[in-house]
C-alpha cells in the first residue's frame, strides 16, 4: 500500500506532467519538422544543388539479386545492405532544424518569464556578500592602516 502511494506521489508530481506533456508535444512537433524538411527545405536544397533527391541517394554494399530494382526501398526489402547518406542527410537536417526552433523556443520563454518576474535579469541586485566575507575585509583593512 506504501508503495502505490509513493507511486501516486511521484506520478503526479509537476515534473513528471510536464516531461510528459513535453515528450507528447515533441513527438507531434517532430511530424511537423519531418513535413518542412521532406516537403519544403530538401527539395529547396535539391533545386540548389542540381536537382537531387537526397532521400533516395545510397551506395550498394554488396551484391545485388536479379529483378531486385535499384531503388532504396527495394533493396532494403531484398536485404542488400545499403549506405543510404542520403537518408542521414535529411536526418542531420531535421536535427539542426528542430534544434534551432527549441533554441528559439527557450529564448522566448526566458525572455517572458524575465518580464513576468518585473525586472530583467540584468538590472537583479547582486546578493550580498557572506558575513565571513565582511569580517575578513574589516580585517584586511585593519592590517593596511598604520
Amino acid at each position: 500500500m506504501k508503495l502505490l502511494h509513493e507511486f501516486r506521489e511521484f506520478a503526479v508530481k509537476g515534473n513528471v506532467v510536464d516531461l510528459a506533456v513535453g515528450v507528447i508535444i515533441g513527438a507531434a512537433f517532430s511530424k511537423i519538422v519531418d513535413s518542412l524538411v521532406g516537403d519544403i527545405v530538401m527539395p529547396l536544397v535539391s533545386r540548389i544543388v542540381g536537382k537531387l533527391d537526397f532521400s533516395s541517394k545510397f551506395i550498394v554494399l554488396s551484391d545485388v539479386p536479379a529483378g531486385t530494382a535499384m531503388t532504396l526501398d527495394a533493396l532494403k526489402k531484398a536485404g542488400v545492405p545499403v549506405f543510404a547518406w542520403g537518408s542521414f542527410i535529411t536526418v542531420a537536417v531535421n536535427f539542426l532544424i528542430l534544434a534551432f526552433i527549441i533554441f528559439l523556443m527557450v529564448k522566448q520563454i526566458n525572455r517572458l518569464r524575465r518580464l513576468h518576474a518585473g525586472t530583467p535579469a540584468a538590472a537583479a541586485e547582486p546578493a550580498p556578500p557572506p558575513e565571513d566575507v565582511l569580517l575578513l575585509r574589516e580585517i584586511r583593512d585593519s592590517l593596511k592602516r598604520p
